[in-house]
């Protein structure tokens, strides 16, 4: 949201408001507080109008510090709200003659006592300032606003704000915090996040589940501005001293992933979306994969297992699957798991319709009627999540298919959710629960899941996403085309989500729209399994790899093969994840930060901590990647080349580069299957190793082994400590 025209004028109907003099002070241990009037006070006579804002710094969380703006006092609170883990922190007030110095643990905030300005910083390092009035209160002719601009440094990168397809350096871009149903090739996005993080090393997140404006170095060219319509704005400046830091600090505030099944990170094969089959298409596509030896783990039913235009009735269409029951038996005897498509909406047609509706279990508008529209299905309605007893309702269609042998729920849409003429159970803010009705709609599936599996046993394959959505894993990226360019903004939305705290991810190999060529197939199947999970998938062709040609057959099993071995280290990384809130797959920058030439690097990228990725993008096979300094090696040849600089080469369909940096411990095991006992029987690779440490855990996630390897008298010494039977070395470089 744009107040200004210019660096000096509002916009015509635009009053301004900003932060100028404070008046008063006062401090408890968990809050600070301060009244600020938008003008100098030069006479009591001033005094008499307003408004007035009101100022208050808190610490919810160490190396957090929390910041709240607002004009009336808001005595009725508004929902939904982010469920955020809070555990409030002391703070001190230091006075001076011209500031005042807010502390918690090493986090501070700099408060000038005449003209107003706040700064911050951590551990004694300056992160970012709101300056004199660039906070501020306005009025305009659509109703009150906050805003807040924040200083950038000179050089200094913004990135985030959720799974966005843009270029993955946001500084030049607009960005609107609203869940939209665009594809990956606008500036749409299916998982806002109004979070992001600096290069500088902290990240900044607004504490409202609806609309966030940002414009990121343009209404203003040296600050990031933010704004959100109503009477308050909250936000929280994120230390940490790193990338890795300020997102790991962000997950420990908004909430970390739990682990996913170890069967699920094996090949996903879908029916895709419009196709024609039946169980004996589904047979033909399982059976040609057993047949030229391609592992599989997961079938995915997608829309039409149920019958047209009664979606979501949650049964079988009989005419193509008359015993869904014995059918799925039969898939889970060939070891297969099975996932299934949902969305949050009820079909008019579908003979749940009826029963939601009758039982107050769809939305409804402001006159009492169940909000309608044709959009995806012809007279459908929404699921209103806020109802408990929809929920219940809801889950209790899911736990039938469970019951009968579905082990996840592709829960697609939850972005196209209106925000005028609607009255939810719990009375929510409409346009608060815009963004946020996908949290509640995967919340419910993945804890029917979860009861139903247990912990660890629970996954859900998701669209969309707001705040705290990492919390129910696992999300790709939405409808891209077959092309090259598709797969790299693919890549980028991955990577910006990634800073979100998403910690695994995936995206429809070779695109979901149009059919790609052979070599783009090739491509991306390298790509999507070197992602956490990998799912093959379309919109209106069957995306087995002998449509596209027998060399892709060859491809496929071979990267599944490299995938399955790399299991121990892949699953390894996902349980540090869990634990920290770090995603696996990461942008160079959250690796390597204190190299430049890492920041705006969005076509390669980090798979865990020692696995460097670069995509081929281009059909001439030809593919650039960085490497910062130091030793790599390339995964696939072993040979070992010296980094700090560009390397350029051409690669044919059975490689793309991944190299290993220097004094790397790398665990692998099988690569007939994507679930097994990872501290069995696996090698250890060690990567010029001088001293280093690696982590071994069965397929639950029990940390079983730790492996050290040490350079001593120049030869890898290794020590092994707890149960790692079969276990072998291989020393490289």
């Amino acid at each position: 949201m744009k107040f200004t025209d210019g660096f000096w004028m509002p916009k015509p109907g635009v009053t301004v408001h900003g932060c100028a003099e404070i008046r008063d002070t006062s401090h408890t241990a968990n809050v600070f507080t301060a009244h600020i009037s938008p003008f100098a006070v030069h006479h009591r006579g001033q005094t008499l109008a307003g408004p007035l804002l009101t100022l208050e710094i808190t610490s919810p969380r160490p190396d957090i510090l929390g910041v709240k703006l607002y004009h009336y006092k808001n005595t009725v609170p508004e929902s939904p709200a982010f469920e955020l883990n809070s555990n409030p922190q002391q703070i001190t007030a230091e006075e001076t003659a011209d500031t005042i110095i807010i502390r918690s643990g090493k986090m501070s905030a700099t408060l000038n006592k005449d003209r107003f300005s706040l700064s911050f910083a951590y551990d004694g390092k300056y992160l970012t300032r709101s300056d004199f009035k660039q906070a501020a209160y306005l009025t305009t002719s659509n109703g009150p606003y906050f805003r807040e601009r924040l200083d950038l440094s000179v050089g200094e990168y913004v990135y985030g704000l959720g799974e966005r397809f843009t270029p993955f350096v946001k500084n030049g871009q607009n960005v609107d915090i609203w869940n939209g149903d665009g594809g990956t090739a606008s500036d749409l996005a299916y998982k806002n996040i109004p979070f992001y993080v600096s290069s500088n090393g902290y990240g900044v997140f607004a504490n409202h589940s609806e609309l966030v404006s940002y414009e990121i170095a343009t209404e203003t060219a040296s600050r990031v501005q933010f704004a959100v319509q109503g009477e308050e704005l909250q936000y929280f400046i994120i230390g940490g001293g790193s990338v890795k830091a300020a997102v790991s600090n962000y997950c420990e505030l908004t909430g970390k992933p739990p682990l996913p099944p170890a069967w699920s990170y094996g090949l996903w094969l879908s029916t895709s979306f419009t196709t024609d089959y039946d169980e004996q298409t589904v047979n033909s596509f399982i059976d040609g994969m057993t047949e030229r030896g391609i592992p599989l783990s997961v079938f995915h039913y997608d829309c039409f297992w149920m019958k047209e235009y009664e979606w979501c009735n949650f049964d079988w269409d009989a005419a193509m699957f008359p015993e869904p029951a014995a059918m799925l038996k039969r898939l889970r005897d060939k070891g297969l798991r099975v996932c299934v498509w949902i969305n949050p909406y009820i079909g008019q047609k579908s003979p749940l319709f009826d029963e939601a509706a009758k039982s107050g279990y769809l939305l409804r508008r402001s006159c009492g009627a169940v909000w309608q529209w044709d959009m995806w299905q012809p007279g459908m309605g929404i699921v209103d999540f806020t109802n408990p007893d929809a929920c219940k309702w809801y889950a209790s269609k899911l736990e039938a298919l469970v019951d009968m042998g579905v082990d996840s729920f592709k829960t697609d849409f939850g972005e196209r959710i209106p925000d005028k003429d609607v009255v939810w159970f719990d009375g929510s803010d409409p346009k608060k629960m815009h963004n946020y009705y996908t949290q509640l709609y995967n919340q419910v599936v993945f804890q029917l899941l979860e009861r139903k599996h247990g912990k660890g046993g629970a996954l859900v394959f998701a669209r969309s996403a707001t705040t705290g959505g990492q919390q129910f894993p696992v999300h790709w990226g939405g409808d891209c085309e077959a092309t090259y360019s598709a797969m790299a903004e693919t890549l980028r939305g991955g990577l910006s989500l990634a800073l979100g705290g998403f910690a695994f991810w995936s995206h429809d190999i070779s695109g979901f729209e149009a059919t790609a060529t052979p070599d783009l197939y090739k491509r991306w199947v390298a790509f999507g399994l070197f992602s956490t999970h990998s799912r093959l998938h379309g919109n209106s062709s069957y995306r087995v790899p002998w449509n596209f040609d027998d060399e892709a057959c060859e491809v496929l099993r071979h990267f599944v093969k490299i995938k399955h071995s790399l299991m121990p280290y892949i699953f390894a990384q996902s349980v540090k994840a869990t634990q920290t809130g770090i995603p696996v797959m990461r942008p160079m920058v959250m690796e390597y930060p204190n190299d430049p030439l890492c920041h705006a690097l969005d076509r390669q990228y980090m798979l865990g901590d020692s696995l460097l990725v670069a995509p081929v993008f281009y059909d001439d096979g030809h593919c650039d990647v960085y490497l910062p300094n130091g030793t790599f090696t390339n995964f696939f040849t072993g040979e070992t080349v010296q980094g700090g600089r560009l390397i350029s080469g051409v690669y044919d369909y059975m490689t793309l580069p991944v190299f290993v940096p220097e004094n790397t411990l790398l665990a692998m095991g099988r690569d007939d299957r994507a679930e097994y006992d990872y501290h069995e029987n696996v090698t250890v690779r060690a990567y010029n190793v001088t001293q280093q440490t690696v982590e071994l855990y069965d397929k639950h996630g029990k940390l079983r082994a730790t492996v050290t390897g040490s350079l001593e008298n120049g030869e890898v010494k290794f020590k092994v400590d707890g149960d790692a039977p079969g276990i072998k070395f291989e020393v490289i470089g």
